[in-house]
């Protein structure tokens, strides 16, 4: 898919396309610091949402911005696609603030990519800012946008081995959220087993086991959003 991350490697470049990479996240480190501090100069909270596509990470973030809508705290929303506006229209129908941010072939949002988008949507002081990172669970991993809070998300639907299998970005969560929670009767979904796994990529993630459309444990999302 994208050669800057590694999974469009090939083993004749593969020593160019390392040096490449190298170079490209340094760069983009490099923006995601500067990001860093606009956002913390402005108190605003980015939380970088990742996932496959699937886990009802959109209908997570619709919920979310309707039951804030109520509180003070102003939310407003990057959103990620290769090529679709569907996500981006599902948002602005809750009359939340929304910049859609096509990425082509790119399999992930980059620190330069958040940049733009922070100029076009202009989030109010002290925003809840959340930024729906294209859907996969490789990419998005390696490249740090600037953000405060990493969630990675998840559903009962898909393997119970699902950090095992994609290590690097669980090691990278702040959070992992297990969605639709009301279809565990139905699958085959080892809760307890999926904490585990967890765990042992990641010791300080926390696992929040939810349902966006039931709203099963979704007052503990709140808390963990006003935390940080």
């Amino acid at each position: 898919m994208c050669a800057t991350c590694g999974c469009g490697h090939t083993h004749d470049h593969h020593h160019e396309e390392i040096t490449l990479e190298q170079k490209v996240l340094a760069k983009n480190d490099e923006l995601a610091a500067t990001n860093r501090a606009f956002l913390e100069s402005r108190e605003i909270t980015a939380v970088n949402l990742m996932s496959s596509p699937g886990s009802g990470k959109t209908t997570l973030l619709e919920r979310t911005i309707r039951d804030l809508a109520a509180a003070a705290r102003p939310v407003a929303v990057v959103e990620g696609d290769q090529e679709t506006r569907l996500d981006a229209e599902r948002i602005s129908r809750t009359g939340c603030p929304v910049v859609q941010v096509n990425t082509g072939a790119g399999c992930h949002l980059d620190a330069a990519m958040l940049r733009d988008a922070i100029d076009r949507l202009r989030p109010e002081r002290r925003a809840l800012l959340f930024v729906e990172n294209v859907g996969n669970l490789v990419c998005p991993a390696l490249f740090d946008l600037g953000e405060r809070g990493r969630v990675v998300i998840i559903s009962v639907t898909e393997g119970t081995d699902k950090p095992l299998k994609y290590p690097y970005i669980f090691a990278a969560a702040d959070l992992v959220v297990v969605n639709k929670v009301d279809l565990l009767p139905y699958v085959d979904f080892d809760l307890g087993a999926c904490r585990a796994h967890v765990a042992s990529v990641n010791p300080k993630a926390e696992v929040l086991a939810l349902s966006a459309t039931r709203g099963d444990n979704i007052e503990t999302w709140y808390q963990w959003l006003g935390a940080n």
